[in-house]
């Protein structure tokens, strides 16, 4: 694979992600007004809870796009390897605003309703339960769409699509997914206790779905939010992909042993190989870099992820201690 034709699919694969993003953040928007009205209606703390929720993911979005065309810039004079981690610390501002506007908003309305006395009977549950239908389906669309860029990432990578989802560094569709299934998640809570409120007429039941949606949310910012964290700072691939690019390097002509190997992630599907290589003694500077050239032509083939290749020939400790005698 030439180098225009991994720049073009890596880019191909910038504007997926900046696509399942935008339908997820027109989805949320929608959903948002939906179940504002549909808390307005039926007086559900759970409902307003919900609302919250999908204006949070919607912010949650905006910041994921810009990570998206932020982190997608070539490199430059300033910044030769492009600008990759940006898209992480996008996305950790993401999670942040998850955690803040959407489970702190939650958890708040259900402690104020649990505190302060009985609650109204709950107004046209019909509606609310049909607007809940509604945002289940429309979340449920927008998740669709993030497993089926997902799944063609996995088939790609040939990696189970679950096993994609924990080790993937394209954590913008990976936080659609985690939001998008955490808001029908939620849309379930917000039905349970509007259900419980109506039939028993306790309204301790909605402000604790209020509050576990609240909670629903911490968990998956704080999630978010570590993995985004950790890609920041320079994460290394999977174990199974480094052992590989390492099996790679060890089978090239001339090389006897890597006693150094780093495989870090720098940007979404963007991986930087550097590593010491111990050559056969009879090996020239010429037959070096032949086997260099070789071995950056086979990775980059081989794994289209894969930009840039340093190898860095060593003598070997037998070889230093001779010259040091």
């Amino acid at each position: 694979m030439s180098g225009a034709d991994r720049f073009v699919k890596r880019q191909h694969a910038g504007t997926e992600s900046a696509v399942t993003v935008i339908v997820a953040g027109v989805t949320n928007l929608a959903v948002a007004l939906a179940k504002a009205i549909g808390g307005a209606i039926s007086g559900s703390t759970a409902m307003q809870a919900e609302a919250a929720h999908s204006v949070a993911d919607t912010v949650t979005e905006i910041f994921l796009l810009i990570a998206a065309r932020r982190g997608g810039r070539g490199p430059d004079i300033g910044h030769p390897f492009g600008y990759g981690r940006e898209t992480y610390l996008w996305a950790f501002l993401a999670a942040l605003a998850t955690f803040g506007a959407g489970a702190g908003f939650s958890i708040t309305r259900g402690v104020s309703a649990l505190l302060h006395g009985e609650a109204p009977e709950p107004g046209s549950p019909l509606v609310a339960y049909a607007i809940l239908v509604l945002a289940f389906l429309m979340e449920g669309g927008s998740l669709l769409r993030g497993l089926w860029q997902a799944r063609r990432r996995a088939l790609r990578t040939r990696l189970p699509l679950l096993t994609l989802l924990r080790v993937t560094a394209d954590t913008p569709v990976k936080a659609v997914i985690f939001e998008d299934a955490a808001a029908m998640i939620g849309i379930a809570i917000a039905g349970a206790g509007l259900a419980l409120w109506q039939v028993t007429g306790n309204a301790v039941w909605d402000g604790v779905a209020s509050i576990a949606v609240g909670a629903l949310l911490v968990v998956v910012a704080m999630i978010l939010a570590r993995t985004n964290l950790s890609l920041l700072t320079g994460q290394t691939v999977s174990p199974r992909l480094r052992d590989a690019l390492r099996r790679e390097l060890e089978s090239l002509p001339g090389v006897q042993a890597i006693p150094v190997f780093v495989a870090v992630v720098i940007g979404p599907s963007n991986i930087l190989v550097a590593a010491k290589v111990n050559f056969a003694d009879e090996y020239s500077a010429a037959d070096i870099e032949r086997v260099a050239d070789r071995a950056e032509e086979r990775l980059r083939a081989r794994y289209w992820a894969v930009q840039y290749v340093f190898l860095d020939p060593t003598p070997s400790r037998h070889d230093q201690t001779q010259t040091d005698d």
